[in-house]
């Protein structure tokens, strides 16, 4: 993930297609450098509470894949979590057979 001339390297990250956002920890985005750009989002949690969360734009990119996606600063507690729009921004799918990620396809036209 990166920001402008500053990047991290995240080993690990839950790829959890149920997720509409990917999330990760708000003190590992702001020492690259992403900024709030949206605060206070509202996100109900599994179990029906609501939670309110920041977030940031970044670029992402994992074994080869690349996307500039939304991504919510994560709190002490809350999972890292590769969610669904990035996958699609991705334009991947998770092999869970093999447990990586495969290109989807080609994308779809109008």
């Amino acid at each position: 993930m990166e920001a402008r001339d500053k990047s991290v390297s995240i080993e690990q990250l839950i790829v959890d297609t149920g997720s509409e956002f990917t999330w990760l920890p708000e003190n590992v985005l702001s020492e690259i450098g992403i900024k709030v750009e949206k605060r206070d989002e509202k996100f109900q949690m599994a179990n029906g509470v609501v939670i309110t969360r920041d977030i940031g734009y970044a670029i992402l990119r994992v074994n080869g894949f690349e996307t500039v996606d939304e991504i919510v600063f994560a709190r002490t507690g809350d999972l890292s979590l590769l969610g669904a729009r990035t996958l699609e921004g991705f334009g991947a799918v998770v092999d869970a057979e093999r447990k990586r990620l495969v290109t989807a396809g080609p994308h779809l036209a109008a």
